[in-house]
């Protein structure tokens, strides 16, 4: 299977390399940030006096094609730079060489959080998001900045609850989104208990989000994708940067070599002299607790049309956390990554990348009560090669297609009292390719059309993925949208909330078919002021045979591997509305989301009487009708700036306690009494409505006039408001006692930023 598609994809590489025209010029290059040199994704490439252009890609390069000899004049813009103009004379049959430097625009660059891109001419595709690394650094967060908590801001995304950094886009869990870094697949990207994520904001370049409707190049799962590119380095000068906080600190480098550049970071928790404190009158504060991060990037340039760059990422967590006189659990679980892209320019009309990824994720987590020990080893390993081309045959088509190929290792073992309970080694080979062609049939319409092949060994599956979007420029401020999807899932995943440590992927096999769905977006982007941004999607979506583990099932021992699932479906649908401003002193946005998703599995939320299999859909757990998030940015002066975010949201679905009864001595019933309550139907409650404001009042300076600085001090849950996690029941009182968990209270937060 492998093979057939590396044939495709050869034959259509040596059929691109004679289409060269003869007369036609072309110009191409690379885009980057004068100041550091690192390459800009979709920054926006134009000549002026034939509305000729093109958006960079994921490298930070672009190629415009069959362009008639002449004086032009080449244009660049991104949002937070100044624009750029040269004025250049194409000959026939030349192929310019031009890498652009844009300087950044440092009041603009302070003021834009999310960025839309919605004055460029290229506006993003439908679905999709991007984030500044600045909007992640700047936003309130509890103790520690985090890019999972500022996705959450965004319309379509929710969060669990304050405790959790989990991504549950557009009615999907977090194991429907694909999380990429620089490339490599990531399994569980979270830190303490997953209050956070693992991506350190020092080192991260870009932040991407395709929420739904995604286009071919991505497959794997059911929901969405988010990649994240980590930082190339400054090629100029070499900087240093060092943040003290109250849960962790930070320390990044980076630099130019010879023909290239580097990025280091390290991240470490810096909790454990609080926690020593706290344990003096508390003894179920953890023990031990740590995390460590850490992030490097290695590029070199062999020459104009060859460069080489080498990504890693290593992350763990390891936690002794006492929780009775007699019982204790250890949590020992993270991710090891790397990656090595090799990018090549055969000509101006074709660009290509050829990239070997890495991943491993564990968790080794360890319970003691009164004396009886469980323990549980849970490996998996990734390892893949992928190879991506971008075929640029004249100005109206640009043709992509790649193969990724690799193969996956599961490895589980559960011991209980020093007994083998469980054991399972899944290993499965994986291959897909697409091919896809972004049309301009005019200047006015834009289409997006590509199909995906996947191929998983555990089944022998084959699934066939067709993906299209169309785009309309109704008039020139306003541009209509739609796309359709197909999309398959070869994996699902055992979470615990509480701790993700936990974290268990199972795949499909024979017997346990893959997950599919399709998806349907439509959308508007407009700009109905100058500076201002106007988003609207609505969406539907279809999840079909999702799998997971039966909870019904008292003990695996000895079931085949099939028989330990469930199987069900699900839907999801609703709409997005963000508004934007863009530039000033004041900026920021307003997000709605209006949203509904459901499940239905065999046997589950049954009315009484009848058949088993008449299950009822109910909705997850975060199923949400409503959500909405304010962030605001205001430049009080030259030094200060605060930044604000204030959200709403329905309360979370829960199954109701309707009461207890008792069961006593009887002629059908045992001699000792028992205790049993009884439930109303599942998740057909609501907790109370969740909202919470943050600020973030941020003051730069100077360090002794040798580099700068910013203090930044948060209040979180500014108006303490009592939001509840879950309620409680003491079931030891009569009647009994039902209270309310909470989530965060009021916390302030202080960090310290130096940069040389």
């Amino acid at each position: 299977m492998v093979k057939k598609l590396l044939l495709i994809t050869s034959l259509l590489w040596g059929v691109s390399l004679h289409a060269v025209a003869q007369n036609e010029a072309s110009i191409n290059g690379y885009v980057r940030d004068a100041a550091t040199g690192e390459t800009l994704i979709s920054a926006n490439v134009a000549l002026l006096e034939n509305n000729r252009g093109a958006s960079t890609n994921t490298l930070g390069y672009f190629s415009i094609t069959d362009i008639a000899p002449g004086v032009y004049t080449l244009a660049a813009t991104y949002i937070g730079y100044e624009p750029f103009q040269r004025e250049i004379t194409l000959k026939p049959g030349q192929n310019m060489r031009v890498d652009i430097s844009l300087q950044p625009n440092i009041l603009q660059g302070e003021e834009i959080i999310v960025r839309s891109q919605a004055e460029e001419e290229e506006l993003k595709s439908i679905g999709t998001a991007q984030v500044q690394t600045e909007l992640i650094k700047k936003l309130p967060a509890v103790f520690e900045a985090d890019v999972f908590r500022s996705i959450q801001l965004l319309p379509g995304v929710k969060s669990a609850s304050d405790f959790s950094s989990g991504l549950y886009i557009r009615g999907g869990g977090p194991d429907q989104t694909l999380i990429l870094l620089d490339r490599t697949t990531v399994y569980n990207p979270s830190h303490f208990f997953g209050f956070f994520s693992t991506f350190n904001p020092d080192a991260i370049k870009d932040v991407r989000l395709y929420k739904g409707g995604y286009p071919a190049e991505y497959g794997g799962r059911l929901g969405s994708v988010l990649s994240i590119y980590n930082k190339d380095g400054n090629r100029n000068k070499g900087t240093s940067t060092f943040t003290i906080g109250m849960l962790a600190s930070r320390l990044a480098g980076e630099g130019p070599i010879k023909n290239g550049s580097y990025m280091v970071a390290i991240r470490r928790s810096t909790l454990e002299p609080l926690l020593a404190v706290l344990r003096i009158s508390n003894p179920n504060i953890p023990s031990t607790f740590y995390f460590l991060d850490f992030n490097g990037k290695l590029n070199f340039d062999m020459n104009k049309d060859n460069k080489l760059s080498i990504a890693a990422y290593a992350g763990s967590d390891k936690v002794v956390f006492p929780f009775a006189d007699d019982a204790e659990f250890l949590l020992n679980y993270g991710n090891q990554t790397i990656s090595t892209t090799w990018t090549h320019i055969f000509n101006e009309k074709l660009f290509s990348n050829f990239v070997v990824t890495g991943s491993r994720y564990f968790n080794f987590p360890e319970f003691s009560f009164g004396g009886t020990p469980f323990e549980r080893r849970n490996n998996i390993f990734d390892f893949s090669i992928k190879s991506d081309l971008e075929y640029l045959p004249n100005e109206r088509h640009q043709i992509s297609t790649g193969i990724w190929a690799g193969s996956f290792l599961l490895k589980l073992n559960d011991r209980f009292d020093n007994q083998d309970s469980f054991s399972s080694r899944l290993q499965a080979d994986y291959a897909s390719y697409y091919l896809q062609d972004t049309w301009r049939p005019t200047d006015r319409w834009k289409i997006v059309a590509g199909t995906r092949v996947n191929y998983f060994s555990d089944g022998d599956y084959v699934r066939v993925e067709p993906r299209i979007s169309t785009e309309f420029s109704l008039i020139e401020r306003i541009r209509l949208q739609a796309a359709y999807g197909r999309y398959n899932q070869f994996f699902t995943l055992i979470t615990n909330e509480a701790f993700s440590g936990f974290d268990v992927w199972l795949t499909a096999d024979e017997g346990v078919n893959p997950a599919y769905g399709d998806q349907y977006v439509v959308g508007a982007k407009t700009i109905p002021f100058k500076n201002y941004g106007l988003d609207i999607e609505l969406y539907y979506r279809t999840m079909e045979d999702l799998f997971e583990l039966d909870p019904f099932i008292p003990d695996p021992a000895g079931l085949v591997y099939k028989d330990l699932f469930r199987v069900g479906n699900g839907y999801a649908y609703g709409m997005e509305v963000m508004f934007e401003k863009q530039v000033g002193k004041l900026t920021g946005f307003v997000g709605y989301t209006l949203g509904y998703t459901w499940r239905k599995f065999p046997g589950f939320n049954v009315e009484f009487g009848n058949d088993d299999q008449a299950a009822r859909f109910y909705p997850p757990k975060y199923d949400r009708r409503h959500d909405v998030n304010f962030v605001a940015t205001y430049q009080l002066s030259r030094k200060w700036k605060v930044t604000g975010a204030w959200v709403f949201a329905t309360g979370q679905a829960y199954t109701e306690v309707l009461g207890r009864y008792a069961l006593h001595d009887g002629p059908f019933t045992p001699s000792i009494s028992e205790d049993a309550f009884t439930v109303g139907k599942v998740n057909a409650s609501r907790l109370p409505d969740y909202h919470r404001l943050d600020l973030s009042f941020a003051r730069t300076g100077k360090f002794f006039g040798r580099g700068e600085t910013e203090l930044q001090l948060q209040i979180i849950n500014v108006y303490s408001r009592k939001n509840v996690w879950f309620q409680s029941f003491n079931f030891d009182s009569n009647p009994v006692e039902q209270s309310d968990v909470t989530l965060l209270p009021l916390i302030p937060a202080l960090s310290y930023t130096v940069k040389f």
